[in-house]
């Protein structure tokens, strides 16, 4: 089934190119068909880069996805332009009173500023809230993971010693959990962050539990019992040259960048890439979409957040 994003998206273009079946808004109303809506909450500076690079990980799946976008503010976007911005991008007092399948909330390059001086925090917090009674699952992807384990769960950031950068080896620890049916027992996923939610906070919590973790990275996937909070502290949607052009950027800025780990062939930077988490990434966001949202999702879309479903399968 395609993936229905809004009409003129520029992603559009790139992932035809790829022979990613996409479908525009206009052409989807005449399939007799309800699309689980999603909706991505993107925090990331470059907006377009991080749309291309979520709309490939959710096209692998047969579901028919529809893809709508919120910004957090109106402040303009140093990185994107604003036609851009204004042309598919909703305000959250636009979209309150509806309800969503599913929601993504990115990342944001905010891992060494405490939460209170977030300029947003008190908006994105209010939007947390929201989700719970609007939202079948959210997935969170890495600062979004340390600010929701804040909000919902009182579970505090560690700021570490230097940016952790690289692809690093990872393990499942909990194989029954169906976001990882199918994952190797170890397999490899991209980070790139200033900061971690503590491994042993999250297994002292009672409702969170542990599925992937690195000796390396800390804990890396982590899931609510009830499926409605998914985390992935990493990103696993990255692309080959992702981790490379965060080090090159930081590099010009001055800023004495590590070389990604296990990321360059032979840790050079001026040597190829090894990409070595691409299908897990696929995998990951594909079991998201089937087991906890469309799996748990009301077929009534009016009935997102007023009845509690149960789950088919246990999700931890």
């Amino acid at each position: 089934m395609p993936i229905k994003i809004p009409d003129a998206l520029p992603a559009a273009a790139i992932l035809e190119h790829e022979n990613i079946f996409t479908i525009e808004s206009a052409q989807a109303e005449i399939q007799d068909i309800r699309a689980l809506r999603i909706l991505i909450l993107n925090l990331m500076p470059k907006k377009i880069e991080t749309e291309i690079h979520l709309l490939r990980m959710l096209s692998n799946t047969p579901l028919q996805v529809q893809i709508e976008l919120l910004r957090i503010d109106d402040r303009p976007s140093k990185n994107t332009p604003e036609d851009h911005m204004l042309s598919f991008y909703q305000s959250f007092e636009a979209i309150q009173d509806q309800t969503y399948d599913g929601m993504i909330i990115t990342g944001a390059p905010l891992g060494q500023l405490p939460f209170e001086a977030v300029h947003f925090w008190r908006k994105l917090t209010a939007i947390f809230d929201w989700s719970e009674h609007h939202v079948t699952s959210t997935l969170f992807l890495c600062w979004a993971v340390q600010a929701a384990m804040r909000h919902f769960y009182d579970i505090d950031k560690a700021l570490l010693p230097q940016k952790l950068s690289g692809v690093y080896p990872h393990r499942v620890v909990r194989p029954q959990a169906p976001i990882a049916r199918g994952f190797d027992d170890h397999f490899n996923a991209p980070h790139s962050r200033y900061a971690e939610v503590p491994a042993e906070a999250i297994d002292a919590h009672p409702e969170l539990f542990t599925i992937a973790q690195s000796e390396l990275a800390g804990a890396y996937l982590i899931a609510h019992e009830s499926g409605k909070h998914v985390f992935v502290t990493g990103h696993s949607e990255y692309e080959p040259d992702s981790l490379k052009n965060e080090y090159l950027r930081d590099r010009a800025a001055g800023l004495s960048p590590a070389v990604p780990e296990h990321y360059f062939v032979n840790d050079d930077p001026d040597d190829d890439i090894l990409v070595t988490w691409k299908s897990h990434g696929a995998l990951l966001f594909a079991n998201w979409l089937n087991y906890y949202v469309y799996q748990l999702t009301p077929f009534d879309a009016e009935k997102i957040g007023k009845i509690r479903q149960t789950p088919p399968i246990a999700l931890v």
